[in-house]
């Protein structure tokens, strides 16, 4: 499970990793991906859009894409339930 990627932008090698990582996970195993972001913002994480369009080719190939919006934040409502 990679939480919150794109959180903070990866250096080159950072980014290579995560890139070496996925692929040789891809059709190996299940990967969960967790972030905030659009697809079209994850070139400023990885900055090298080759490897990013490379990326999510592997990552969305056999993917279930869910997408939540407009939820707040649960952090947030539970911190206003506590000072009820």
């Amino acid at each position: 499970m990679l939480d919150e990627l794109g959180f903070i932008p990866l250096t080159p090698t950072g980014a290579q990793l995560i890139f070496q990582f996925c692929s040789t996970l891809y059709e190996r195993v299940a990967l969960i991906v967790t972030t905030n972001l659009r697809f079209a913002d994850w070139v400023q994480v990885f900055g090298d859009e080759r490897l990013t369009v490379a990326l999510l080719d592997r990552l969305i190939h056999h993917a279930h894409i869910l997408e939540f919006t407009g939820a707040d934040s649960y952090r947030f409502r539970q911190r206003l339930q506590s000072d009820a």
